[in-house]
């Protein structure tokens, strides 16, 4: 499958500092891809390159296979985590200003405008000032600004900041809607439990390199424990036989360890041979938040 967007050996310095050193990744059509990273560790030096706004020292970035400098006007949505709206002017304007920047006519700029806002139930706010706006407001007049021209690559930098629950959960199903559409999102926050609920890939950056990437799901099984959690009655206790071990217990919940030369289907099999009644058995994978840590610890520690 062809890609979107291809990052090949991307590397960026500043005066004796390597912000980005020799990234490589690629994003394909229609997919949330996360890109993650401690403070300081390169994502912002990596967006900007990817936008255009300033160029890497040596590598490649291609948008639908072509070098994204050479491109005209690439269809590129980005929505920085400083938010750069114009205070003093009025929304509806400003939207459909930036809209036709982006390449749109003033119809066609207008028509989306007044659809986004439409959707976001927000047309009173067309001859407001953004400097009237508050914070979860504006987030959602830049969200608008961003998405207005129907880019092919959006970029969201902590796109939640500043969002309410209910509004947040609007931007994720316009999220889910705009990838099911064909646009890719590449999403940078530093909440992990986004990264699970929304992404399907990821990169993390740690010191200017990468040092995980793949789809979440695999990743998350390649770092698995062997964990498992069994209930029972709550007065049942189980004999494991050397399978496994237990880690917790709690009136018939049983958190055990697999031994790695046994399979899951040994533990239940095992279990039920014991006349028990299994009320529930699942697998306990890792949270990203534990991937997230472990990895950038283990590579700062190289």
């Amino acid at each position: 499958m062809s890609q979107l967007l291809e990052l090949k050996k991307v590397t960026k310095d500043y005066a004796q500092v390597r912000a980005v050193n020799e990234v490589s990744f690629s994003v394909p059509p229609s997919c949330i891809f996360g890109l993650l990273g401690p403070n300081g560790a390169g994502k912002t030096s990596l967006i900007r390159i990817i936008t255009g706004i300033t160029r890497a020292d040596s590598g490649q970035v291609l948008l639908s296979g072509s070098p994204v400098e050479t491109l005209q006007n690439p269809s590129i949505g980005y929505m920085p985590e400083e938010r750069g709206l114009y205070k003093k002017m009025k929304v509806g304007e400003q939207l459909i200003y930036l809209a036709r920047l982006k390449g749109l006519s003033a119809p066609e700029a207008h028509k989306a405008v007044t659809g986004w806002l439409e959707r976001f139930e927000i047309m009173s706010w067309w001859n407001k000032k953004v400097e009237e706006l508050s914070k979860g407001m504006s987030q959602k007049v830049q969200f608008v600004a961003t998405v207005a021209h129907n880019p092919r690559l959006i970029i969201l930098d902590e796109p939640f900041s500043g969002l309410d629950p209910i509004n947040s959960n609007l931007i994720k199903d316009v999220i889910i809607d705009l990838k099911n559409q064909g646009s890719s999102i590449l999403f940078s926050t530093h909440r992990m439990e986004q990264v699970e609920e929304l992404c399907e890939e990821i990169v993390l950056i740690n010191r200017g390199k990468a040092v995980l990437q793949g789809p979440v799901r695999d990743i998350r099984r390649d770092f698995r424990e062997h964990l498992f959690e069994v209930v029972l009655d709550p007065n049942d206790s189980i004999d494991l036989g050397g399978l496994a071990e237990t880690v917790d217990h709690v009136l018939g919940r049983y958190i055990l360890r697999l031994s790695k030369e046994r399979s899951s289907n040994d533990l239940l099999r095992y279990i039920l041979d014991q006349g028990k009644t299994i009320h529930s058995f699942s697998e306990i994978l890792p949270t990203f938040n534990d991937i997230f840590i472990r990895t950038v610890n283990e590579a700062n520690h190289e």
